[in-house]
């Protein structure tokens, strides 16, 4: 009886802990509550030094920690740049080869001179690189192992500062681009146009030559010709020549503030040794800071006690104040006081807690694509009523992005500029189907390629002038892929009659490299194998790793290969230069893939790309996309679409594509998602209690078996206690 009696108890003690707000199956501790916003990631990221970082899953931190001096409108469309941590836009002076200044229009411009001021009174996050002493001396400028002894991350050191951000911590940043020891991946373009960092670059790398093991450069003490300071708040970068898109890229990280101090602190081989590194630990003006990095659990970026604040904006799209995109105009941002990114490797946990309530947004996977959602007869996309349940909204939105299929044109049978090798890669654009592929792999989330600009991006046309006449026709009013007839009678006129090789009498051979992997590479590449198998081409998959896969790239031993780019800035010169001929991978290891040359192709790019957005500017582009349509060094693929959802507590969520630094314009309801994640993840009880009942059912009769034994056992020693 007392075993039954504790087992009510321990019953009653567990349904009463349970009572509590906090569901059992919540993933974060308890000090993980109120005003955070929780997200995920998917691996480490390798860099979060502003001179190295140059992909997404890095900018996704370090977007909200650095602040270059321009940003993007979060609202508007197309993607229209304003001042970040400038007080205006930058003059822009042009000079002739004389030195005299002239307008933007002039033949004669020898160099463009970008003057930037920034705003007074904007400071970095606390940091021990600022800290002093009594003296106000650095206190951890000059450590050595003894003085780290007990320092094991950043939050081991007592003392922190902050000082104010001021323009030589802008030009000291853009000397790194050229120090050899970051590797920065913008160097090369860079040296191109910013006056004098090739040459700084050469005297940094016979520097470091001659350095020490545990040596430190101080930039300070190196001269860039087209860099400089010109007082505390303002400081000019000169151009070579007239480079109208350089504006894009004062607004990534790459361009944002370094402050020499923090380079000095992380450059002491001490800390270096225990892995205390700025690649590990940023250090910005932004509205948040890094305050927790364990990349095998959880990142977490905290309000940023020194940002000055920013307001949210008051101007948009005619379609944002019904959005409630404008709700918060003029409020002082951010909103939100933390973000958890926590370790998910997987889509199908990650997709799951956001079902719960414990993710705020998620993105569609194919895992999850036919429980999130429903594509009406219409093509038209609606959210499942689970969903709408639940209260979850959606976005969706074409990305700046084009993934291709591309043709080697230095191969001696799918390359070259003739009129038998143009028809072969015209046939083949016609016989692949990325219509059905978008459908079958992509469950519709991508729009078919027309050229190399993708919606959203200035030269992309939308009406029928936007289909590539070489692939689509019209019938009916109608833009359809040509039958593949067409693509058959191309064929033969390219000399391959029914897909034979003239040569060996045998169906054409042809090899396509890539790097499929996953588990349904499989099916894929058997549907590329059917895309040829129309055209009565044998095409053999050549698999391989991906670093493989880029070597061979470069050394132009492959024939066809898939490959995708996402936009640097939105301008069309950063989409049409991949197949500009200097841009060559196997002549200059440029990013033309294809190797790519036509004269008045290249002719027109050089035109183009310094031109302002216009009507001259369309029509040169128009031009470029014809030849480039004809010649067909690539399939133009598709432009990737992203479905993203939000519960209901999530605000101002607009696809923003190009900018770095989105979380600050986010907000949240977190009493609501406490409540819905209350619903949500109510226990359930009746299985434990039917067990408990079951298991109480099944002891009674053999407690009372027991209890008879006991009862007989002491009449025993009774009566022969009597006897």
């Amino acid at each position: 009886m007392k075993f039954l009696v504790n087992l009510v108890v321990t019953v009653w003690l567990i349904l009463i802990t349970g009572c509590n707000d906090d569901p059992w199956n919540n993933p974060y501790s308890a000090k993980q509550s109120g005003n955070i916003l929780f997200t995920a990631f998917s691996g480490r990221p390798k860099h979060l030094d502003p001179a190295r970082s140059y992909s997404s899953d890095e900018y996704d931190l370090i977007g909200q920690i650095y602040e270059p001096p321009l940003q993007y409108h979060y609202l508007k469309r197309p993607y229209e740049l304003e001042p970040l941590t400038a007080v205006s836009m930058p003059e822009i002076r042009y000079f002739n080869s004389d030195g005299q200044p002239v307008t933007e229009d002039s033949d004669d411009i020898q160099s463009s001179e970008y003057l930037i001021e920034i705003q007074p009174g904007i400071r970095y996050q606390p940091h021990p690189a600022f800290a002093k002493d009594e003296l106000g001396n650095p206190r951890y400028l000059n450590l050595n192992a003894r003085d780290v002894d007990d320092v094991y991350e950043l939050a081991d050191f007592q003392h922190v500062d902050s000082r104010e951000l001021t323009a030589a911590d802008y030009v000291y940043q853009i000397k790194r681009l050229a120090n050899p020891q970051f590797h920065s991946p913008i160097l090369g373009l860079m040296s191109e146009y910013i006056d004098g960092l090739d040459e700084l670059s050469i005297q940094l790398k016979q520097t470091h030559d001659t350095l020490p093991k545990d040596g430190w450069v101080d930039l300070r003490d190196f001269d860039l010709p087209g860099v400089r300071v010109i007082d505390r708040y303002r400081y000019s970068i000169r151009i070579k020549g007239l480079y109208p898109q350089f504006k894009y890229w004062l607004s990534m990280p790459f361009f944002a503030p370094m402050a020499y101090e923090v380079e000095r602190f992380f450059q002491q081989p001490d800390l270096i040794e225990k892995n205390i590194t700025l690649d590990w630990y940023p250090v910005g003006t932004g509205a948040y800071l890094l305050s927790v990095n364990n990349p095998n659990k959880q990142m977490v970026l905290q309000r940023n006690p020194n940002f000055r604040g920013m307001i949210y904006p008051a101007e948009g799209m005619a379609e944002d104040r019904k959005a409630g995109l404008l709700n918060d105009a003029g409020k002082l941002m951010p909103f939100i006081d933390q973000i958890v990114f926590s370790l998910e490797k997987e889509s199908i946990p990650y997709w799951n807690k956001f079902l719960q309530g414990y993710y705020d947004t998620s993105s569609v996977s194919s895992d999850s694509f036919d429980q999130a959602v429903e594509i009406g007869a219409g093509g038209e996309i609606d959210l499942t009523d689970e969903m709408k349940d639940k209260g979850i909204g959606l976005k969706t939105n074409v990305s700046s992005s084009i993934y291709y299929f591309g043709f080697n044109m230095l191969d001696d049978i799918v390359g070259g500029y003739s009129e038998k090798a143009s028809k072969l890669r015209r046939a083949i654009a016609i016989a692949v189907d990325y219509e059905e592929y978008i459908s079958i792999f992509l469950n519709g989330r991508g729009v078919p390629g027309q050229s190399p600009i993708p919606p959203g991006i200035f030269g992309h046309v939308e009406d029928e002038s936007g289909f590539n006449d070489q692939v689509y026709e019209q019938i009916d009013g109608k833009f359809q892929r040509r039958d593949i007839a067409q693509a058959k009678r191309l064929l033969a006129e390219a000399g391959y009659n029914n897909g034979i090789d003239p040569k060996t009498g045998q169906a054409l051979i042809l090899y396509f490299d890539t790097t499929g992997s996953g588990p349904d590479s499989k099916a894929r590449l058997a549907w590329w194998r059917k895309q040829f198998d129309k055209l009565n081409i044998q095409l053999v998959i050549r698999n391989t790793d991906y670093n493989r896969f880029r070597s061979k790239v470069s050394q132009g031993t492959v024939q066809m290969y898939q490959w995708g780019w996402n936009a640097d800035y939105p301008d069309p010169e950063n989409f049409l230069f991949l197949l500009y001929g200097p841009n060559g991978k196997v002549e200059t290891q440029g990013e033309n893939a294809s190797n790519y040359s036509n004269p008045e192709y290249d002719r027109l790019f050089e035109k183009m790309k310094d031109m302002q957005n216009g009507p001259e500017r369309q029509e040169v582009i128009n031009k470029m996309i014809r030849i480039i349509r004809y010649d067909s060094p690539w399939l133009w693929g598709f432009y990737p679409k992203s479905f993203s959802l939000h519960h209901d507590w999530y605000f101002n969520t607009k696809p923003n594509a190009m900018a770095h630094n989105t979380l600050m314009y986010k907000r949240l309801d977190h009493e609501l998602r406490q409540q819905k994640r209350n619903a949500w993840n109510q226990p359930i009880w009746w299985p434990l209690m039917l067990l408990i009942v079951l298991l109480i059912l099944s002891i009674i009769p053999a407690w009372r078996t027991w209890k008879r034994s006991e009862t007989e056992s002491q009449l025993k020693k009774v009566r022969g206690a009597q006897n």
